[in-house]
């Protein structure tokens, strides 16, 4: 299957990515109401209104449903990455990827913070989220590297895809600290026209 029929898709895609989510929303919502290590997978389907085989058509493991709650995220960034105006600067291109991402993540915003209590109560499921953050942290990376056509030697990408995510991740943390008074994609913004600006210092 193409990146484009992956991030795109015809009606069967869809329903294969929306059984995928419910089953990942039911996993999330079971552990953090009773605890990951004493959800089943036949709880998990039961919950998502499928059986078990259905629920192994689309995870390895039980553990793979509390991980990963969107997995064709990655390769919508990435189409989206190469899909920019050429005359974007590779931090714009990237910016606004995400942007799209996150405005629909937005409307969930308390399924995402059940999901990372979710991994946080969990030690062996946040080393397996840091594991899937990497793994899409290098895809953007690549995308990132095409993108220039190889006109780095792969510091940049590399350096780039690292500061993004480390770029939203604190616009998480301030957002979910402060949601009653700002919108997370008003922070979102913030923080990448800082970034492009070069990370000025406050004025005293």
């Amino acid at each position: 299957m193409s990146e484009k029929s992956a991030a795109g898709g015809g009606l069967r895609e869809r329903k294969k990515r929306a059984t995928r989510a419910a089953l990942a929303e039911a996993a999330v919502r079971l552990a953090a109401e009773h605890g990951a290590e004493k959800v089943t997978v036949e709880a998990i389907s039961a919950a998502a209104g499928v059986s078990v085989r259905t629920f192994f058509n689309y995870f390895d493991t039980r553990d793979d449903a509390f991980v990963v709650m969107d997995a064709d995220a990655g390769a919508r960034m990435r189409c989206a990455v190469l899909a920019a105006p050429a005359e974007l600067a590779p931090l714009e291109a990237l910016r606004g990827a995400l942007a799209a991402e996150f405005a629909e993540a937005e409307q969930d915003h308390e399924l995402w913070r059940l999901h990372a209590e979710v991994l946080h109560a969990s030690p062996h499921l946040l080393a397996r989220g840091v594991g899937a953050h990497m793994a899409a942290e290098a895809n953007l990376a690549e995308a990132i590297a095409e993108r220039l056509h190889g006109a780095d030697d792969g510091l940049y990408p590399r350096l780039l895809a690292s500061v993004a995510h480390a770029a939203v991740r604190t616009s998480m943390d301030h957002w979910s600290a402060h949601q009653e008074e700002v919108a997370f994609l008003d922070v979102f913004h913030e923080v990448f026209t800082l970034l492009a600006a070069g990370l000025p210092a406050p004025p005293a």
